[in-house]
Formats: C-alpha cells, sequence, structure tokens
C-alpha cells in the first residue's frame, strides 16, 4: 500500500492557500509542488526587498524565473521547471483572490486593436440596412479584411477590382476550406462588394463575378454513430476522476438531448429546476428558450459532477467549467476535443465531432417514430427541411416504407 501523502504548511497563509487548492480538486502531490516553487518565490520577494502582492502578474514571475536556478545544479533552471513555477504562483495568486487579497491582474487587458475606418462603417451599414446579427457581422468583417489584405499584396486599390482579383481571392481559400467554407465566404464577400458599390467606392456592381463552388442541399447524409458505438463511448469515461464526472454528464447531454457543442457550454446552473425536473436551455444563435424534462439518468450524472467533481466557490455559473485554474466556463472547442478524445479511446475509427452526437440523437428519434415537428423543436430547427435530412440515416423507418424487390 503506498504512503498517504502529506501536505506540510509553513504559516496560516499556506494553509488557507492549500484549502483554496483542495477544493479546485488539485492533487497532492501537485500542491507540494505548488508550494516548493512558491516558497522559491517568495524568498525572492523577499530578498529583494519587494512587494509579493504587486509581483504576483506575469511580468513579475518572469523576473523571478530569470534570477530562479536549480537547488541542486546551482545554474539556470530548465524550461519545464520555470514552466512549472509560473503554473505555481499563477496558483498561489488565483488562490490568494479568491481569499480577499488586492492581487493585481496576472497580463493587464489588450487593448482592442482600433477598427480600420471603413470596416466601422461597413459594420454599421449591416446593421442598419439588413438587421445583421452581431454573431454574424464576425464572420463578414473577418472575410472583408481578408479580402482587402489581398487586395493589398497584389497592389489594387479598391476603385480597379477586377475579376482576377476575385477569383485569387476565391482561390486561396480553396487552399485551406472545405467547399461549403468556401461557399460561405464567398457569401460574405459578396455582401462587402454590395456595400463598396452603394457607398460609390466601386463604380459597378462586380459582386455577381464571385463564383463559389456549388454545394448541393443534403449532397451528404449526417454523420451518425450506431448505438452501440454511443454506449462503448459512454461507457470508456472513467467516472473515478473529477474530470471523467464531468466528461460523462456532458457526453450524456449531448446524447440525450441532441445538444450541440455551443448549447452545452452555455448551460447554466440557474437552468435546471430540481424540484420540477426541468432543464431550461437558450439556444446562443436565437436567444430562443425551451424547457425540457431532466430525464433521471441525467441528473443523476450532473448531480454527482455537481457533488464530487465540480470546483467549490467559483463565480463562474455556467454548468461545465474548465479544469483548470482559474475555472472559466468551457470553450467550444474543449468540448471537441474531448469528443475526439473519448471516441478514441472506445475504439471508434470513423472521425467524429460534437456535432455527430447531435446528428446520432435526431436519427435516433426518427428511427423511433418521433414526430418531426417535435424532433425539429426540441433541435431548434426553423425550417422542417433541417430535420427531414434524418430520414434519410434512419434506417428501421427507410425498411419500413421500402418498396419489395420483383422477382
Amino acid at each position: 500500500m503506498s504512503e498517504r501523502i502529506v501536505v506540510r504548511c509553513a504559516d496560516a497563509l499556506e494553509r488557507a492557500v492549500v484549502r483554496v487548492w483542495r477544493r479546485s480538486h488539485r492533487a497532492e502531490s501537485t500542491i507540494i509542488q505548488y508550494l516548493h516553487h512558491v516558497r522559491h518565490f517568495r524568498d525572492y520577494c523577499r530578498q529583494q526587498g519587494l512587494d509579493e502582492l504587486k509581483q504576483l502578474t506575469l511580468r513579475g514571475v518572469e523576473q523571478f524565473a530569470r534570477s530562479y536556478v536549480g537547488p541542486r545544479l546551482r545554474c539556470s533552471a530548465p524550461a519545464r521547471v520555470l514552466a512549472a513555477a509560473d503554473n505555481a504562483v499563477f496558483a498561489w495568486a488565483y488562490a490568494l483572490r479568491h481569499l480577499g487579497h488586492q492581487v493585481p491582474d496576472w497580463q493587464p487587458a489588450r487593448a482592442p486593436a482600433p477598427t480600420p475606418p471603413l470596416i466601422a462603417e461597413f459594420v454599421a451599414y449591416r446593421r442598419s440596412h439588413r438587421g445583421v446579427a452581431a454573431s454574424t457581422l464576425v464572420g463578414e468583417t473577418s472575410t472583408a479584411v481578408e479580402f482587402l489584405a489581398v487586395l493589398k499584396d497584389r497592389r489594387r486599390s479598391l476603385s480597379r477590382v477586377r475579376a482576377s482579383d476575385l477569383d485569387a481571392f476565391v482561390a486561396l481559400l480553396g487552399k485551406r476550406l472545405c467547399r461549403r467554407a468556401v461557399r460561405d465566404t464567398c457569401s460574405r464577400l459578396r455582401g462587402f462588394l454590395r456595400f463598396l458599390h452603394a457607398t460609390g467606392r466601386i463604380s459597378r456592381d462586380v459582386a455577381s463575378l464571385v463564383v463559389a463552388p456549388r454545394v448541393r442541399p443534403m449532397e451528404s447524409p449526417p454523420r451518425v454513430l450506431p448505438w452501440p458505438d454511443v454506449h462503448r463511448l459512454l461507457r470508456v469515461v472513467p467516472r473515478n476522476h473529477h474530470t471523467g464526472l464531468r466528461d460523462f454528464a456532458l457526453l450524456l447531454l449531448m446524447i440525450t438531448y441532441g445538444f450541440g457543442a455551443a448549447e452545452v457550454v452555455s448551460l447554466r446552473l440557474d437552468w435546471i429546476d430540481w424540484r420540477a425536473n426541468a432543464l431550461r436551455l437558450q439556444r446562443p444563435k436565437t436567444g430562443a428558450q425551451i424547457e425540457l424534462p431532466l430525464l433521471p439518468a441525467v441528473a443523476r450524472a450532473v448531480t454527482a459532477y455537481l457533488r464530487k467533481a465540480r470546483p467549490q466557490n467559483i463565480r463562474a455559473r455556467e454548468l461545465f467549467v474548465s479544469v483548470h485554474l482559474p475555472h472559466r466556463a468551457m470553450s467550444t472547442s474543449a468540448v471537441r476535443h474531448l469528443v475526439r478524445y473519448h471516441a478514441l479511446a472506445a475504439g471508434i475509427s470513423v472521425p467524429i465531432g460534437a456535432h455527430s452526437l447531435r446528428h446520432t440523437h435526431a436519427t435516433r428519434q426518427v428511427d423511433g417514430g418521433a414526430n418531426l415537428k417535435i424532433v425539429g423543436d426540441i433541435l431548434g430547427h426553423r425550417r422542417p427541411a433541417s430535420t427531414s435530412v434524418y430520414t434519410r440515416v434512419a434506417l428501421n423507418r427507410l425498411r419500413s416504407v421500402a418498396l419489395p424487390v420483383p422477382r
């Protein structure tokens, strides 16, 4: 039997910080490593006559790292040791801030880059004349900036834009994006070109000259996992660790309700009504709200995560937060990563993403005979055509309507 690790604290402040780290599910061995580097940092501040709290910034730790030497070799510590020291001091700053100490920002917020006047006018035009949503404007402005950069590289002014410039831009897109993404980017480019023509910056409307690849509606069926693979995916998630408890609850929610990555990371603690056994959701894209039943299996998984795995006393109100300090709300890219990670561990050879679980849920509902309107409402579809695509992969329903093969 392995000997239990004992963390020895030097003073009351260390004991309070260690309690915060434990509530954040830091392992005892990690806490010992943290204290080792933090004590070196505090000694450094005392020797240099520095205010310890004021030095708890990225710049202060970099200064500490330049003077940090290994206790054995008496020379500059390797990069991995300096990175560990940086993580430890950051964790120390996080805990002190949690305890009410006035700790400066770890890294000053960067001032937003100034928006070029042309792009600012384009944004105002799209908002006032077209009523474009803010989330859509992000992609449109990115396309506009990228197109202007291409024109600058080609030493072409806006007033002299030619079809060859548009073709060159589309060709560059094709080297790094799929056909569907190129098509969508071309659509955003046409909007920018129409704005340039409407405001008199170009003499003729060249939006029609943008030739995008043709993508047929529903040309390929959605990627769906067989239901035995779904069970394998859930079984492979370890539930004896705080990370596994979080991942299991998150995956179960996505599979049970067909949530996308953006929807599952937007779930908040206030949206779970434990007394009514209900789960409220606000669609990130449309802002529409829906109330769903909180099924027993999902309730048990979420309860286990909240009681045993979710860090205590954190400000974030989102249900799922990152394991690493300072426990921010999870990002959609983190969800995609964990889906791929557990799928690989489950031996699922077909590459899948977070949206594959949404497709799997919808297909299973349609295959089970659920009403397409209800399935579409749960998924947040505005058009019936968006839901009807799942009838193409609902094998059981297709078998029931298949005509007998003539002999």
